[in-house]
């Protein structure tokens, strides 16, 4: 068959078998227990399952295999370009099981901030009893012991848009495996597979669903990884619903049409940003300057639809700006249809320590947007209202000097 791309891909992964299900929406399969036909055939498969791999005839019971979760697992795979995938219940849940395979092998890692606020507080707490150097992207090679399992990477990072270059993070990693989290990038843009990496990391909460309505995780990597993967979440129990499955799959049909359009509109908005008086620094690979390594282009296909931008005159500043907007709905979370702003120091990396925060830049007057699919010139005006109105409140509280009469 010939090469299809990416777009008719998205439509299409996963829907190999619906002529002969005589069907045109993806099945649906609520099912938490199946019955068991004949007992051998029925031990063949849990025996698969305990060791990693899929069933042939029987899911036994939905916490060890679903066929609808199993369906978008595949679909993933196919664009990211990666042999398999294992979907998760959260984003969380899919870092904590590839952190515990990773444990199995070692008891350091090496990560690189900026990292999801979660996932940095995983990696500090210890709970899962791994050494954890912290290093910049340019001294992995300098941070790797005879013990290190996995090195942790995300780019774009959260929240400042930060770009790594994967190639030469597994370059510098060596015999050690890369986990990128790809969440802002989706493959869309981004395929770490492709550069090396060997984990490609998910919160499909994010823009594989979509909609803001599903909470999920998703890792594509290649079969041995999976086949663990797939162990932990048995033994954790990190299953992901049928219905959260099914729904995804179903976004993946839009993902392209998505991410391209909210990108537009977000390199519109973070040029807009960049003029105003009352930011002081905006954040976005696609502005000059904003893409040191040139990746984009040669690692991303575009710099996404996240923005991150400091509010001049700092929290109470960024605090006026939430409260303000009309358009723009004041939440954590990214990649829905409609534009979301929070205030990445006060919740989503409120969790990491202050230091850490101030070292990696997020100010007080920092707020991150994930730019929707609404008009530009709608955003632009909700948030250059709520910006003026930011200005204003920050030059009715100035101190003035007294006035001699």
């Amino acid at each position: 068959m010939t090469p299809i791309s990416f777009e008719t891909a998205a439509v299409h992964a996963g829907r190999e078998d619906f002529r002969t299900l005589g069907v045109h929406a993806a099945p649906l399969d609520l099912s938490t227990t199946y019955p068991v036909g004949e007992l051998a055939d029925a031990i063949r498969d849990i025996d698969a399952m305990i060791a990693g791999g899929r069933p042939e005839r029987n899911a036994i019971y939905s916490r060890l295999a679903n066929t609808t979760v199993d369906r978008f697992e595949r679909a993933f795979a196919e664009l990211e370009h990666a042999d398999d995938a294992v979907a998760f219940g959260s984003g969380m849940a899919a870092v904590t099981a590839a952190l515990l395979v990773a444990r199995q092998r070692g008891a350091h890692v090496v990560a690189v901030r900026p990292l999801y606020g979660g996932t940095d507080h995983l990696l500090e707490s210890r709970l899962l009893s791994l050494d954890v150097t912290w290093a910049t992207p340019d001294t992995v090679a300098d941070a790797i012991r005879a013990e290190t399992a996995l090195v942790v990477i995300e780019t774009p990072g959260n929240p400042t848009l930060s770009l790594v270059d994967i190639a030469d993070v597994v370059r510098q990693a060596g015999r050690v495996p890369v986990l990128v989290d790809s969440t802002f990038a989706t493959p869309v843009l981004q395929r770490p597979v492709e550069l090396g990496a060997t984990l490609s990391l998910h919160s499909a909460t994010k823009y594989l669903g979509g909609h803001g309505d599903v909470m999920a995780g998703v890792i594509a990597t290649n079969h041995d990884w999976a086949r663990a993967l797939r162990q932990v979440r048995i033994l954790t129990g990190a299953v992901l619903h049928p219905m959260g499955a099914y729904m995804l799959h179903r976004g993946l049909q839009t993902l392209a049409v998505r991410v391209k359009a909210a990108q537009a509109t977000a390199i519109d908005l973070a040029a807009r940003l960049a003029r105003s008086p009352a930011v002081e620094r905006v954040y976005f690979p696609g502005l000059p300057g904003g893409d040191p390594r040139r990746l984009i282009g040669r690692q991303m296909t575009g710099p996404g639809a996240m923005i991150s931008f400091d509010v001049a005159g700092g929290f109470d500043a960024a605090a006026t700006v939430l409260r303000e907007v009309r358009l723009l709905t004041p939440a954590v979370s990214l990649g829905s249809t409609d534009s979301l702003i929070q205030h990445p120091a006060g919740l989503t990396h409120r969790v990491i320590g202050e230091a850490a925060r101030a070292e990696e830049g997020l100010s007080p007057g920092m707020l991150r947007v994930s730019v929707g699919l609404e008009s530009a010139d709608d955003l632009w005006a909700d948030l250059n209202d709520a910006l003026t109105a930011a200005t204003a409140t920050a030059t009715a509280h100035e101190p003035r000097e007294a006035v001699t009469v």
